[in-house]
This record gives structure tokens, sequence and C-alpha cells, in this order.
């Protein structure tokens, strides 16, 4: 059983499991009915997107420095409720197939990469 990033809007890999959306906001012009049809994901969960302020920051010049991206994101996940759910998810993983992505081309300047990371730091079973 592993856990997987992706890019939402993708087509699915086989034995790919659950897509967890794990953007601040949904596509926009998709019909919710529409988003596992359509590949986005199949649960959305905002609670692992970063902070609306992080993802503007991911956007200047300074967002190219991807330490600084890393070390922000990971103080948010650090909180306590998104701590508990990143153990969770690496449980999860010894049990079942799941992915989890958002929207961004280049998964190296993206939280999906840092996400997986620390899952991986909790154990989870990762491809």
């Amino acid at each position: 059983m592993t856990v997987r990033i992706v890019r939402l809007g993708t087509p699915r890999l086989q034995g790919e499991g659950l897509r967890i959306g794990t953007v601040r906001h949904p596509p926009r012009g998709v019909p919710k009915t529409q988003y596992a049809a359509q590949n986005w994901y199949d649960v959305w969960f905002p609670n692992l997107a970063p902070s609306a302020e992080l993802l503007k920051l991911f956007r200047t010049p300074a967002g190219a420095d991807s330490k600084v991206l890393s070390r922000r994101y990971r103080a948010e996940m650090a909180e306590p409720d998104q701590s508990r759910v990143l153990d969770l998810l690496a449980a999860l993983s010894r049990q079942t197939n799941f992915s989890v992505g958002c929207y961004c081309a280049d998964d190296q300047r993206c939280h999906r990469s840092i996400l997986l990371a620390l899952l991986q730091e909790r154990g989870a079973e990762v491809e």
C-alpha cells in the first residue's frame, strides 16, 4: 500500500486509490459532480494546502527560494491539527493506496513534494 503525489486533473494511474485534493480552492468552472470524473480529486481536503499568505509567496520572485517555502510550509504543518492529519495519512498509507495532489505543474516547486516528505518522515509507505 502506498501514498503518491499527483498533479490534479491528470489521468489516474493504475492502483492510485482515492485522490485527495490538498488545494485551497476547487477547480474553476468544474461542477462538483465532475471533480472525480474529470480526475481532479475524490475528496477536497484544503486543510493540507498552504495558507493563503504562503500561496502568495509561492507566486513571487522570493518564492523561487525553495528552502524558505519548505520551512514555512513545514511550520504550518507542525500545527497540532495538521500534524494529527499527517499522522493519520501516514498510518492509512500502510493499509490502502491513495494519492495527494495539487494543480502545480512542477512538483519540485510545490507543496506536494514537501507534503510527501512529511508523510515519509512519519513512516508512510510512499511511491
